[in-house]
């Protein structure tokens, strides 16, 4: 029930392979954080918000559809509250910075939080044949925009299943636009492709990316930007041949970031250590160097780093000097504030990449002094929390 509490779960250790200490967050059911888009860090107050089957009943594992509610966790004292106490299972959690604001998908609903008072309402309810994708906030807090795809019918299931299916039966994707106070809500992007990954520019509410969502060396252009005042889009770095590109995500100053693997990479990785639809190149394997690139708002490239390590996600710390990274043992810190980039290993995760709550995504805290990210060593998903500048 809403209010519930858990006594701390925390357990610190040592990894094995660096020595660094550990902080695993939570051991009670599945738990897992915000995508690695968002971030579960509140910027104020020392504690996270993240998604848990805790209070459902049922033990189950993470590919057997846990039902997650909201919890939020005090990092100095460990103790664990619930937010929601939802009939459906909690999904596609977005936040305000501050937390004030948290959204989250429920069955065909989106709904908003407002944590100064606990009430939850209704932003936005899907009466059609779509399915909703992640909600974004846009910075004025009084919208968000999210995307909608025709259902198709597909397989589903953990390790990507499906992904390759959908890519081609989608043709009509949308990006639609809800307001908070529940006044309404408009289309304002129509594709004929599968679309995903919508993403406002964290300080221009007039400006949200998303992408071709797919197997990233079938998706000839990856990332767009949507104008929302002018109702245009238009490509951000524009793809040749070579590119296979995903990932992307804003930076705190506005920059949108992403990664470049080259030719035979679908960007990702199954539990058998290999990629999902393009089985016949290994995940580290590339025909060119791979590198990451910054955008900016206008989709002009300000900075383009090679990046010869494997890596399924990054995520940049305040200034983009550094990235943590998740590859397929380690979690990594990369340098990329001169090049060539340089890499440490910070810990061995263990996760098995078996679902998407089993992947690492690790996310730096606001001010960069601490990295959250997932792991399901022992068969249920728990949240571990490094400090990457301890020695």
């Amino acid at each position: 029930m809403i209010g519930d509490t858990w006594r701390s779960e925390q357990h610190e250790f040592r990894d094995e392979k660096t020595g660094r200490r550990v902080l695993k967050l939570t051991s009670t059911g599945n738990n897992y954080h915000l995508y690695f888009t968002e971030n579960s860090f509140d910027s104020r107050k020392n504690e996270i918000i993240f998604l848990s089957d805790r209070a459902s009943g049922q033990d189950r594992l993470p590919h057997d559809d846990p039902h997650y509610n909201l919890f939020r966790l005090d990092l100095g004292t460990g103790v664990i509250t619930q937010l929601t106490d939802e009939p459906d299972s909690v999904g596609s959690v977005t936040k305000t910075p501050d937390s004030a604001l948290v959204i989250y998908k429920t069955a065909n609903q989106i709904k908003k939080l407002d944590m100064a008072t606990g009430q939850a309402s209704v932003v936005y309810e899907e009466a059609g044949n779509y399915s909703l994708g992640a909600p974004s906030i846009a910075a004025n807090r009084r919208y968000i925009a999210f995307c909608r795809n025709e259902r198709v019918n597909v397989p589903r299931g953990p390790n990507y299943t499906g992904f390759k299916e959908s890519f081609y039966l989608i043709k009509d994707g949308r990006i639609t636009v809800a307001y908070l106070d529940g006044s309404g809500w408009f289309d304002a992007f129509k594709d004929t492709h599968w679309v995903g990954h919508f993403q406002f520019c964290p300080d221009d509410s007039t400006i949200g990316s998303y992408c071709h969502e797919g197997p990233w060396n079938l998706v000839t252009q990856r990332i767009w930007l949507l104008d929302f005042a002018a109702r245009e889009v238009k490509p951000c770095f524009r793809q040749d041949e070579q590119d296979s590109i995903g990932h992307e995500f804003w930076t705190q100053d506005g920059h949108l970031f992403f990664d470049d693997r080259g030719p035979g990479h679908d960007g990702t990785i199954t539990s058998s250590r290999t990629q999902a639809v393009a089985t016949d190149v290994p995940v580290n394997q590339n025909a060119m160097i791979p590198f990451v690139g910054l955008a900016d708002r206008f989709g002009n490239i300000v900075k383009r780093i090679e990046m010869p390590f494997y890596c399924n996600h990054y995520h940049a710390n305040p200034d983009n000097s550094l990235l943590v990274g998740d590859d397929v043992d380690d979690l990594v810190l990369i340098d990329i504030s001169q090049e060539p980039a340089t890499l440490k290993v910070l810990c061995n995760h263990k996760t098995s990449w078996h679902t998407q709550t089993a992947h690492c995504h690790p996310t730096w805290s606001w001010n960069g002094d601490r990295i959250l990210y997932a792991s399901d060593l022992g068969g249920k998903v728990n949240l571990h929390m490094i400090w990457p500048f301890e020695k």
